[in-house]
């Protein structure tokens, strides 16, 4: 990855759309993908079974992070 909006940088971005925190880890930063896989599955179970329905958007701003922050990295 040398730079932002390198292909590495696309291709991790492409798979945090699939997986939150797949990208991070392709890239190899295992805390961050921790951190956004942990999050944002945990706010998508709890809105799944309605226990804290609001917590989807929670979610869905991990996510979005987790996106962004895979296509903007800089090693």
């Amino acid at each position: 990855m040398s730079q932002q909006g390198s292909g590495g940088n696309v291709i991790a971005a492409i798979c945090n759309v699939f997986i939150p925190g797949l990208g991070q880890l392709v890239q190899g930063r295992i805390l961050r993908a921790l951190m956004f896989f942990v999050v944002a599955t945990v706010c998508y179970a709890l809105a799944a079974t309605v226990i804290l329905i609001f917590l989807w958007p929670v979610g869905v701003i991990f996510h979005i992070w987790s996106i962004i922050d895979a296509a903007r990295y800089r090693s």
